[in-house]
């Protein structure tokens, strides 16, 4: 079964930055720029949290705040659950299920790895589809088939 180890060393390194301090704004034109729907934020290396556009919804829009004067940092989302390199993307899905999030941090102990999102577990269970089904049980469904008509 596939790990996290798997899917954050097939992802690009950690690119889609931003500090803390900076703006609304500016995470919203990073958005745009990076095509993603998330920022890890980070501080002197340090992860401190996750801004997405979710965030942004909720907490600027819904409050009737100005993206032009809030910060990052206090919008941000820093609660997310964490996933280690050896768990298995069955594990992410329960835990993603369970919290209801679209993402998971990926940590190596107290080294943050990456990101793990719905996405990435959804390209392993396509890419991985022969671990999810029973080939035999489909190959009877087909034999089956084939006697009915």
């Amino acid at each position: 079964m596939p790990t996290v180890r798997n899917i954050i060393e097939s992802k690009s390194p950690v690119f889609n930055t931003i500090h803390p301090k900076a703006l609304v704004i500016e995470g919203l034109q990073l958005l745009n720029t990076v095509n993603l729907s998330y920022l890890v934020v980070l501080d002197e290396g340090d992860y401190k949290g996750l801004f997405s556009e979710r965030d942004y919804t909720r907490n600027i829009i819904l409050k009737g705040r100005s993206s032009a004067s809030a910060t990052i940092e206090e919008v941000m989302t820093v609660d997310l659950p964490r996933v280690e390199m050896d768990d298995t993307v069955e594990h992410c899905m329960n835990i993603m299920e369970t919290h209801k999030t679209r993402y998971l941090l990926a940590f190596d102990d107290i080294d943050f790895k990456g990101v793990i999102t719905i996405h990435d577990l959804l390209r392993q269970v396509i890419a991985n589809k022969e671990l999810v089904f029973d080939h035999q049980l489909a190959q009877r469904l087909i034999d089956n088939d084939a006697r009915i008509y």
